[in-house]
């Protein structure tokens, strides 16, 4: 038999048993269902050791524990949905012509202003976040911002600032 075939044989035969102990390990469905799915990753990469030695069963229930402790410890690595509610509704787009004229005044930039204008002003990101990201100073990160932002304002407006 194959090694996809014996694994998939193994998974058909023991994945109710194995999402059980999921979830008795998390308490939680769904939860459970990544874990499982994380065990069952890491089980194929070793299934060949594993599946000579017969401790393949073992080896799951080990994977399932550990994937468990690993995503309780590090919280910040688990994607989050959004909840109803706390999630701020997105501003209105702006008319295609607007956006446009946005995204040549942008393009028209220089790079380091560019880059900082997306990060900072786009995507969000801190002045710490940005200048480590960047691999500058934050007074930089400042001064491209300021820079580019009044650039933009003078482009789209028509009016020299400063």
């Amino acid at each position: 038999m194959s090694r996809d075939a014996e694994f998939t044989a193994f998974v058909e035969a023991h994945q109710v048993l194995l999402r059980r102990v999921a979830y008795a390990v998390c308490g939680d469905w769904s939860r459970a269902e990544d874990v499982l799915q994380t065990a069952l990753a890491k089980l194929y990469v070793s299934w060949p050791r594993l599946h000579r030695s017969g401790t393949e069963l073992a080896y799951a229930r080990r994977i399932i524990v550990n994937a468990d402790v690993d995503d309780r410890r590090r919280p910040w690595r688990r994607e989050r949905p959004g909840l109803d509610g706390h999630d701020p509704p997105a501003r209105a787009g702006l008319p295609p012509d607007e956006r446009t004229d946005l995204l040549a005044a942008v393009r028209a930039l220089p790079l380091p202003q560019r880059r900082v204008v997306v990060l900072r002003h786009w995507l969000g990101l801190s002045v710490a976040e940005t200048a480590a990201e960047l691999g500058m100073a934050e007074g930089t990160v400042k001064s491209h911002s300021s820079r580019a932002l009044a650039t933009l304002r003078e482009q789209i407006t028509g009016n020299r600032v400063g």
